[in-house]
């Protein structure tokens, strides 16, 4: 039985691999390691099917290095322990260290991350970790520090395009049959943006056309797709969707489509402090200062889960997820730290004003750091006005409360605070 097609058209090396320039193009600074073969320990962060395994596979062939690859799902502390030792009696002889590749390595147990650290701190071992999960989180904050942490983008339309197109003029089994793409909208929007997938649907797709001459529409496609997404169901492949879907029914205020879409992700088997951490983004996200009490809930929320486990956690969930969509909205601390983050890149390093810097020392107190500063406490009402931006941003607004009792209420403190000065 021949390899899947996303096998058969996995690239061998870096001028075949597509996507992730901002990693791999020429002259950045991961190619230029990869290239000079001083690539140090590293952890791949990103969505599913975006080349995070690909990728391992040809930085340890560039650099010329035994591969051994392992999967957080079926692989323990033996496991681990054995590669080590390899890759320690190699080193007797003078060998480079071998490339260790975990899949999945936030799957990883506290003490099977714990396993890797002295051979990944002497370089007894190269580890590339792959994972589909913010390493802050899932990652021990001692493996972090000892590796690199890159993030791998989702594949932009055209990159998906590219790949279908280099499937049917170099794969030996497509060559075979005249295939012509007339429409690919459903073929991108099945896969999510997953490379993988976009292959896999489009082979199944192709497969079943008994005729050597296929043309492609979105009709044909659709026509396959509840075999297509049965087969995804079962991997689990619509994480992501369901995910966001939940996220979005929360956002829309409708606590009935939330705890539906709670109850897919639960059904599936979906990891609990997955659902709660993003539970805990939203509330501060999308809610904000509109309800503080909702990342208060949140963040109780996920220690709650964390402590208590399935299948109770389920309650605990319902109850945040129908309280977070039941209440007021506002993106508002989200927008502003995006148009202050913003300015700070367009504006640079901006001083610190004199009045408000920090003077420990005498000299720095004779070069009048923190001279005129006005501590508010000694003022009516605990406010005095003064300038807290550097003076090229003076006046510039950030934050806009939103349209709801507790952020009027916000709008109108700073309105007799601040007077005309921003504008509220």
């Amino acid at each position: 039985m021949s390899k899947p097609l996303a096998e058969r058209l996995r690239p061998r090396t870096i001028e075949d691999y597509i996507g992730q320039s901002h990693l791999v193009g020429e002259g950045t600074v991961f190619r230029r390691a990869m290239m000079s073969g001083v690539l140090p320990s590293i952890i791949l962060w990103g969505p599913p099917g975006v080349g995070k395994t690909t990728l391992a596979q040809i930085i340890a062939k560039q650099l010329g290095r035994d591969f051994y690859t392992l999967s957080a799902i079926n692989s323990g502390v033996k496991d681990v322990r054995e590669v080590i030792e390899k890759a320690k009696s190699r080193g007797l002889f003078g060998t480079e260290s071998p490339v260790l590749f975990i899949d999945e390595i936030h799957r990883f147990s506290k003490s099977q991350q714990d396993s890797l650290l002295g051979a990944v701190e002497t370089g007894t071992i190269t580890l590339i970790g792959a994972t589909t999960e913010n390493p802050s989180f899932e990652v021990i904050p001692a493996l972090i520090s000892r590796c690199q942490v890159y993030t791998l983008e989702q594949f932009t339309k055209k990159e998906l395009q590219d790949l279908l197109k280099r499937a049917i003029e170099t794969d030996e089994f497509l060559l075979k049959k005249k295939i012509v793409i007339l429409e690919d909208d459903a073929l991108l929007r099945l896969s999510g943006g997953d490379a993988r997938r976009l292959l896999n649907v489009f082979e199944l797709v192709v497969n079943s056309e008994l005729t050597q001459e296929i043309t492609i529409d979105n009709q044909l496609v659709e026509r396959h797709a509840q075999q297509v997404m049965a087969s995804y169901d079962k991997g689990g492949e619509q994480h992501y969707d369901i995910s966001s879907a939940l996220i979005k029914s929360i956002r829309g205020s409708d606590p009935n489509a939330a705890v539906y879409w709670l109850a897919r992700m639960l059904e599936g088997g979906e990891d609990l402090r997955f659902i709660a951490r993003r539970l805990l983004i939203l509330a501060s996200e999308d809610i904000g200062n509109a309800n503080p009490t909702a990342l208060i809930m949140a963040n109780n929320c996920f220690q709650a889960v964390t402590t208590v486990g399935f299948p109770e956690s389920r309650i605990i969930l319902s109850q945040c997820v129908t309280y977070l969509a039941s209440s007021s909205k506002s993106n508002a601390a989200y927008m502003a730290i995006n148009k202050a983050q913003d300015a700070v890149r367009k504006t640079g390093n901006l001083s610190v004003p004199l009045h408000l810097r920090n003077a420990p020392t005498k000299l720095m107190k004779d070069l009048d750091y923190g001279k005129d500063y006005k501590y508010a406490h000694n003022h009516t009402n605990n406010f005095v006005e003064q300038e807290f931006m550097p003076e090229q941003l003076s006046g510039n607004r950030f934050y806009e409360p939103g349209n709801n009792a507790r952020e009027n209420s916000l709008r109108e403190f700073l309105r007799t605070r601040w007077k005309d000065k921003y504008g509220y």
